[in-house]
């Protein structure tokens, strides 16, 4: 990625920011579910607990674009991504066991995510499961 292009990622990022979406507050915890993506992350939500999600901008169409969960706590989580116009351009269910971390992870093609904004939603099925993700454009 170019100097010039991630610098226009950035922008893009601080301008529509991480907004979780979310009910409660990130659980205090020193074990990280999903190390930090380096240079070709779009997102990391480093740790929240319950339902959340984020929206974001920057995407750019010509890349492929890697959607990863990681969860614990006894349960499952539901993952939608959102594409421009709201549509559905990923949705897949994660485990996650007790005591273990699950994962789940989709890659999509280049084009499948239009270029700018994109939205992704966590369904926890309970208020004490700890999830974090990422969505990477690696080149």
């Amino acid at each position: 990625m170019t100097l010039t292009r991630k610098a226009l990622v950035w922008t893009a990022l601080a301008g529509f920011g991480l907004t979780g979406v979310g009910v409660g507050p990130a659980a205090a915890s020193s074990d990280v579910l999903l190390p930090h993506p380096g240079p070709e992350g779009l997102v990391w939500v480093e740790e929240q607990t319950g339902d959340g999600g984020v929206v974001s901008g920057g995407a750019w169409e010509s890349l492929p674009t890697v959607l990863t969960v990681a969860c614990e706590g006894g349960g499952s989580v539901r993952v939608t991504m959102y594409s421009p116009l709201q549509d559905e351009v990923a949705a897949f269910p994660v485990d996650c066991p007790a005591g273990a971390v699950g994962l789940g992870s989709v890659a999509m093609d280049p084009g499948v995510v239009r270029p700018g904004s994109f939205s992704v939603t966590v369904d926890a099925s309970a208020e004490t499961i700890r999830w974090a993700l990422t969505v990477t454009q690696p080149e």
